[in-house]
């Protein structure tokens, strides 16, 4: 197996019905522009507070894809 790069990120998602939703969404919208998404670990959670109710879920996540990234120009030695 060849060796691999991934590349980590840090998403936040946001619902009016939970955290799981709020993962959900984060990771469903990311997934439209990265490619190959692996891992995502929730590092943070919290609410907003309107009127002394939770309003807002939020998660804040981070995300590992595998990094393809640009090929090297070649060089040549002088």
């Amino acid at each position: 197996m060849a060796d691999s790069v991934y590349r980590v990120t840090e998403l936040v998602g946001t619902s009016s019905t939970s955290w799981e939703a709020a993962a959900k969404s984060a990771i469903e919208t990311a997934s439209k522009s990265l490619r190959d998404l692996r891992v995502a670990e929730v590092v943070r959670q919290d609410v907003t507070i309107e009127d002394g109710k939770v309003a807002t879920y939020r998660v804040r996540l981070n995300v590992s894809f595998k990094y393809e990234g640009t090929p090297a120009k070649s060089r040549t030695k002088r």
